[in-house]
């Protein structure tokens, strides 16, 4: 019996931007722990691209018809993995209980909705959790909080680390609001006959 052709892994300009946004990591925590002046707020701009990049390269996939098996299954890793190390290093810097709540709360929300998305693909039905409007919401608020926090400096006045906080304790309440909608989809599925 013959197999199927292998295909190669495309790699196209979406997929490319989305492997930019992993090699950045490293980028970041150089920039965060060399003991220069400007490098903090250099790491902040190094996050900010990537998060950009989490837009342009949808827009580019649908633009162009870059669309791929393997872009969507990166392209959240990607996010994730950004958004857990940036966390992780503003926490580190400023070890405040209620800010390792608020870094729990999203790095957790990530992983148990990320299984529950496959969880719900296994059972057919992965259009109940794809990423909705507050999930968008929460996604701007966070790194807009951790770009802020990355920073640091008041810029111009503006407090921009109380800000950064602020807004990554609104980020952590979305966070939990979108989960909840999430699995409450989840769970009318779960509760037909015949599904667990």
């Amino acid at each position: 019996m013959t197999k199927p052709p292998i295909h190669a892994m495309p790699l196209n300009f979406a997929t490319i931007l989305t492997l930019g946004r992993i090699v950045l990591i490293p980028v970041l925590v150089a920039l965060f722990y060399l003991p220069w002046e400007w490098t903090h707020r250099a790491a902040s701009m190094v996050f900010l691209a990537a998060a950009l990049t989490d837009w342009l390269d949808g827009w580019v996939a649908r633009r162009f018809d870059q669309a791929s098996t393997f872009g969507a299954f990166l392209d959240p890793v990607a996010d994730k993995l950004m958004v857990a190390v940036a966390l992780l290093l503003v926490l580190q810097r400023d070890p405040h209980p209620w800010l390792a709540i608020a870094c729990a709360i999203i790095i957790g929300r990530e992983i148990s909705i990320s299984a529950l998305r496959e969880w719900m693909a296994e059972l057919g039905n992965s259009a109940l959790v794809r990423v909705g409007g507050l999930g968008k919401l929460k996604t701007i608020v966070q790194m807009t909080a951790l770009t802020m926090l990355l920073w640091r400096d008041n810029l111009w006045l503006l407090p921009i680390y109380t800000i950064g906080m602020v807004l990554l304790a609104v980020a952590a309440v979305l966070t939990l609001w979108s989960a909840g909608q999430y699995l409450r989809a989840a769970w009318r599925v779960v509760n037909l006959p015949g599904q667990g």
